[in-house]
């Protein structure tokens, strides 16, 4: 049983840590906006992987899987959500020094529906939840090891990458170097975007 958690722990670690879509958001939201006010975004999506987790536990993402249109509705808008995200983050400057400048980083819910919205994101969730189904015997329970476990590990490395975001902010010096952080971070975000088509 330890054994298996520890597995599970690894390998939620790993898929949450590696870069995507949720982690350039991270950084891009961390270099804008800095750590204190990314929280929100953090939030939604480390609160967005764990209601994955938990509802893959116990069956809903396979109900999905079984749904070719709904994957079809899903991965056009969540591109649609995603290509917005990196149009905002290109078109930013340099945040105004001393004040703010009316924008705001991604809200709680932002953060959760971009989770939502990925089916890529809920064929891991299912990938967890059959490869450690023995984690725990009766669905309940696993819903709520997996949950809890995909939720620590997003909130983790979610933290490690916005806060790498903020301290790469702290050495940009002029308009030039924001601009090509932010063209940079949004190209990242939109190359996100092809693995949830190719699968």
């Amino acid at each position: 049983m330890l054994e298996t958690v520890l597995s599970l722990a690894l390998f939620a670690f790993v898929a949450t840590a590696t870069p995507g879509g949720a982690t350039t958001l991270a950084t891009a939201s961390g270099v804008r906006f800095g750590f204190r006010r990314s929280v929100p975004l953090l939030a939604g999506i480390a609160a967005g992987l764990a209601a994955l987790a938990g509802l893959a536990a116990v069956g809903l993402a396979a109900a999905l899987q079984a749904a070719p249109a709904l994957q079809s509705i899903m991965k056009v808008i969540g591109t649609a959500y995603l290509l917005w995200l990196a149009w905002k983050i290109a078109s930013s400057g340099p945040p105004p020094v001393g004040s703010h400048d009316g924008a705001a980083p991604t809200s709680f819910w932002g953060g959760l529906l971009l989770l939502w919205l990925n089916p890529k994101a809920w064929a891991m969730a299912l990938a967890a939840a059959t490869s450690f189904a023995a984690v725990a015997s009766d669905p309940a329970p696993r819903a709520i090891v997996l949950a809890l476990t995909f939720g620590l590990a997003a909130s983790l490395s979610l933290t490690a990458w916005c806060l790498g975001g903020s301290l790469l902010a702290r050495t940009l010096r002029s308009a030039g170097q924001w601009r090509a952080v932010n063209v940079t971070l949004s190209m990242l975000l939109v190359a996100s975007i092809i693995p949830m088509w190719m699968s």
